[in-house]
């Protein structure tokens, strides 16, 4: 793959948590009954941020869980790519409580449905929104980001590569280009 272009560093990734950390505080009119659901693997650490922020901002300490999706991935269709079968936990309770569902990157959109049908299947939450570090578009389900931290249209060919320090040991976000 060929790098078309530098999109964030970790200063605007920042940004971009800070602000969505205050539209969460907006629109929800402050922070009761708030939980964080983080979609592993790079939506947790973002999740964590943006509590940690909200906290900052509110003084109040917003929960943080996460939510695997690989029993509910929609595109396993071979016995063999079925995964191992193991106990759902949200690692906190979501009953009636405000669901921030939290990824990096808003493509197909098949990812945020895996992780609702999760959420649903574990409890009752008032209300689902969903937060996300970047959105590219593509979508295959009417499915929309509450929070957006930038919309990026790409095409198809190209890939969308997002680095987290706590799992890449950077913060960036570039656009490649297959080469053919």
């Amino acid at each position: 793959m060929k790098l078309k272009a530098n999109l964030l560093d970790d200063k605007a990734i920042k940004r971009s948590l800070i602000r969505i950390s205050h539209e969460i505080i907006e629109k929800n009119k402050g922070v009761e009954d708030i939980v964080l659901i983080g979609i592993k693997r790079r939506g947790y650490p973002l999740a964590e941020r943006i509590s940690k922020q909200i906290t900052a901002i509110e003084g109040v300490n917003i929960p943080v869980g996460s939510v695997d999706i690989t029993l509910y991935r929609d595109d396993l269709t071979e016995d063999n790519d079925m995964p191992e079968i193991k106990s759902l936990d949200l690692g906190i309770d979501i009953t009636n409580k405000k669901i921030i569902l939290v990824d990096d990157v808003l493509y197909t959109c098949r990812t945020v449905r895996a992780a609702i049908d999760a959420i649903i299947d574990v409890g009752r939450p008032t209300v689902i929104q969903l937060a996300v570090l970047i959105d590219r578009g593509h979508k295959e389900l009417p499915i929309r980001a509450d929070y957006v931290g930038k919309n990026i249209p790409t095409s198809k060919e190209e890939v969308v590569g997002v680095k987290i320090e706590e799992i890449d040991g950077e913060d960036s976000v570039k656009i490649y280009e297959n080469e053919v």
